[in-house]
């Protein structure tokens, strides 16, 4: 998880989850992107420079960052402790 940047009227420091996904279809800036078999329409209009096959943090259905598989692996890890994550006979991390 990476700190959102604070509002103006904030002293608080919060924290927005953005899940790593790869990049499977890719259409101008609309993807579909796959993170441990979950698939979502997501818009790439922030990360223009992406790629088919690349690993982008998702957040509210914006890819808003690439990430290195390492750090994906990381947090798919993370993520596959909780059952509603997980899609029965899909290996953690695979996106096939």
């Amino acid at each position: 998880m990476r700190e959102c940047p604070q509002t103006s009227n904030s002293t608080e420091k919060s924290m927005c989850l953005a899940v790593p996904a790869r990049i499977v279809e890719l259409e101008d800036d609309r993807a579909v992107a796959d993170a441990m078999g979950n698939r979502w329409h997501i818009r790439t209009t922030l990360t223009p420079e992406v790629k088919l096959g690349d690993i982008v943090l998702v957040h509210a259905g914006f890819a808003i960052t690439t990430v290195d598989e390492a750090e994906a692996r990381a947090t798919w890890d993370l993520l596959s402790q909780f059952d509603e994550f997980r899609v029965p006979g899909r290996q953690e991390g695979s996106s096939k």
